[in-house]
């Protein structure tokens, strides 16, 4: 076990960021999680006592006994941004005098790296690549994430939880960004990061990178596990099998919200409850395709003269 090269690679310059970026999702996140149970608690108690509610602050947090109901701009806000804009100027003062830049000599086509790795924030991408078209990975993909968190506040009906955290009342979105968010892309950074190594092999943590590593998988398709080989034949297959995911999963889904978020699902049109099913289950289908490709190989489900899924 290599434990040097795994200190290696976390010390790198380009890879500080993702070392720093992991405590502070585990933090932030327990933060919120404390939050939104002290604001449920705090809904609970006031649903229960109409005079207090009258009176009471909205907010567990940050009120304190002797606070001013309201929190204002100046001088709560701006004091806190002012000293937070300070505290982050010193750290990248700090970090700029302490790390070197991660600048390397001008392109060779002769001389390539391996690993090559884009920047941090594009790791994600680099690991989609894997698993789907280019096309797919670095247009489509990313276009759907964008215009998923456009499509967010147009499907969603839920008036409560606005302002403040709270689990019981927004359990649907807050399990869909952490799903999205956490489970799904910080785990392909970390992959792409810590794990994909010379010739984008995977290495586990501690497992010695090896530039002669050759891997001889075999990746076929899923309609060649069934002996189809023509092209209609396998671009009708494809359809029905990614049709039967959508059908199957969206009944799996659906039957959870209808029972969890009854009054979102009612307060809905049916084009929102469509878009958002849409949005989810494609969402859903990213760690479905990883785990039947490193599992069992399969590189592509529906395979036509123009694209691959």
């Amino acid at each position: 076990m290599d434990w040097k090269q795994l200190w290696d690679i976390a010390a790198t310059p380009d890879n500080i960021p993702i070392v720093a970026l992991l405590p502070l999702v585990v933090f932030y996140t327990w933060l919120a999680w404390k939050q939104a149970k002290a604001n449920d608690a705090l809904v609970e108690q006031l649903e229960g006592d109409a005079a207090l509610a009258k009176t009471h602050h909205r907010k567990a947090w940050p009120f304190q006994p002797g606070w001013q109901k309201e929190v204002h701009v100046w001088p709560f806000l701006l004091r806190v941004e002012f000293l937070a804009a300070i505290i982050v100027t010193i750290i990248l003062m700090v970090w700029s005098i302490t790390l070197s830049a991660p600048l390397e000599e001008p392109a060779n086509p002769n001389l390539t790296m391996n690993p090559a790795k884009a920047p941090w924030y594009f790791l994600g991408l680099q690991e989609m690549l894997v698993y789907f078209d280019p096309w797919i990975a670095g247009v489509l993909m990313p276009g759907l994430i964008i215009g998923g968190l456009m499509i967010i506040p147009y499907i969603d009906t839920n008036p409560l939880g606005s302002g403040y955290y709270t689990w019981k009342q927004r359990r649907f979105a807050l399990s869909t960004f952490f799903f999205g968010f956490v489970v799904l892309w910080v785990s392909m950074i970390i992959i792409g990061t810590f794990i994909r190594g010379p010739g984008w092999n995977w290495y586990w943590p501690g497992q010695t990178w090896d530039h002669n590593l050759v891997v001889y998988a075999v990746n076929r398709d899923l309609p060649d596990l069934f002996n189809i080989t023509s092209t209609w034949g396998k671009i009708i297959f494809g359809a029905i099998a990614i049709g039967a995911f959508y059908a199957v999963s969206g009944i799996a889904l659906h039957s959870l919200f209808k029972k969890y978020n009854a009054a979102d699902y009612k307060r809905m049109s049916f084009l929102q409850y469509n878009l958002m099913m849409f949005f989810w289950l494609t969402m859903l289908s990213l760690p479905v395709k990883i785990l039947i490709r490193l599992l069992f190989n399969i590189k592509y489900v529906m395979v036509t003269p123009w694209f691959n899924i």
